[in-house]
């Protein structure tokens, strides 16, 4: 006897919240059965436990039959994430984000066949591994994330083989670049295309490139503070006989530490009673005479006004650098800045182990270029259903 195919339909409930969510949310499919198969995806990243293979999400939510659409739906469809990402993020919004972090997402491979997989450098842990990696953009409040935007970031290995592209479908225009191109193409699309006002932009982006970054969002007065390697070249100095050379951040850090530029010591709240971090903060222009300004790589060469929050560490009566980051926020309180830089690690560890862990992140066992950027856009649309349930409470 022939199985009868179980459609989306047949077996989803039709007038629970989920549903009205999914709706909405994939309402620019311009199919009905993607709608339908979109919502059995989320339906299935939201409520079967472990591993949320294709296969134990098409059995538990709607039938073994319909394993073969799944798959289809979700790495052969044409469907434009595009649009399911922008509704997303309109339903971030209600948390108010106070910042977008910007962080890696791992996504660790055995073999070579999957899209964007090499054996690559990952900055975040310092180490090269073999993965695919995605750069993600968080809307961020105090108590609240979601992911609403991805990049997947395409090694150079990637542009020289046309028959791993072309099993993976890789559309022509997709190459490899610098990681603070996939970012500026993910903010542009946000702020530009999807007409959203933007929040302070929170990246660490130590070990990276991010000279060109910083000039464009300068250029685009959109806010931003960015970590950045202590090594950066920052401002330009007499060094005599007329000559000058780029003080790196931690030569200015020291500089503003041994003049006591708004030193100011903050809370750990992760630490004992009593314990605090010391910051320092200064305006990096004010430093920089008029006539070198041209020569300044990250800082000043846009013109306005620009500010080095430096983290500090006590051992024994000696002060030592932890961190440095760059921003445009010229009016924002030093405790404010603390508030947005403590935000992004927090995000990059506890937001990548919920996406991972309770929605199946790394779950997706297609190669497609498109399949990719599908499991991850339903990954995120599963977290951020989840996140307006208990913010309704």
């Amino acid at each position: 006897m022939t199985a009868q195919l179980i459609t989306p339909q047949a077996r989803l409930p039709q007038s629970d919240e989920l549903s009205d969510f999914c709706e909405d949310l994939f309402a620019s499919l311009p199919r009905s059965d993607q709608r339908k198969w979109a919502a059995v995806y989320l339906r299935g990243l939201l409520s079967v436990p472990g591993r949320k293979s294709i296969r134990r999400m098409s059995d538990q939510v709607v039938g073994w039959s319909a394993e073969q659409s799944l798959q289809q739906f979700v790495n052969q469809s044409p469907w434009q994430w595009n649009s399911v990402r922008r509704m997303l993020a309109r339903h971030a919004s209600v948390i108010r984000p106070k910042a977008w972090l910007v962080h890696e997402a791992i996504f660790p491979k055995n073999g070579r066949n999957s899209v964007g997989v090499a054996r690559q450098y990952v900055p975040s842990v310092g180490r090269t591994l073999n993965c695919q990696l995605g750069m993600a953009v968080s809307m961020a409040s105090n108590d609240d994330r979601c992911v609403v935007n991805w990049r997947l970031v395409l090694p150079g290995s990637w542009d020289r083989d046309s028959e791993r592209r072309t099993r993976a479908r890789v559309p022509d225009e997709v190459r490899h670049h610098p990681h603070w191109r996939y970012v500026a193409e993910a903010i542009d699309e946000m702020t530009l295309g999807w007409g959203l006002r933007p929040a302070p932009i929170v990246w660490n982006a130590v070990g990276q490139t991010t000279g060109p970054l910083l000039r464009d969002l300068t250029t685009r007065r959109l806010p931003y503070i960015v970590q950045v390697s202590s090594n950066t070249p920052v401002l330009p100095a007499r060094v005599g006989s007329g000559s000058t050379r780029i003080l790196s951040a931690a030569e200015l850090a020291e500089i503003s530490a041994s003049r006591r530029h708004l030193m100011v010591s903050v809370r750990d709240p992760l630490r004992t009673k009593g314990s605090s971090i010391p910051f320092s903060l200064l305006s990096i222009c004010d430093l920089c005479p008029p006539e070198l300004r041209v020569h300044v790589t990250s800082a000043c060469s846009h013109g306005g006004t620009r500010r080095m929050l430096a983290q500090w560490s006590v051992r024994g009566s000696s002060l030592h650098l932890d961190g440095v980051w760059l921003t445009n926020l010229a009016k924002a309180r030093l405790s404010q800045l603390v508030d947005l830089v403590e935000l992004s690690p927090r995000a990059a560890h506890e937001d990548m182990a919920t996406l991972r862990n309770n929605f199946g992140l790394q779950d997706f066992e297609g190669r497609s270029y498109a399949g990719w950027h599908h499991h991850v856009t339903l990954v995120s649309a599963a977290h951020t259903y989840q996140m307006l349930q208990r913010t309704r409470k």
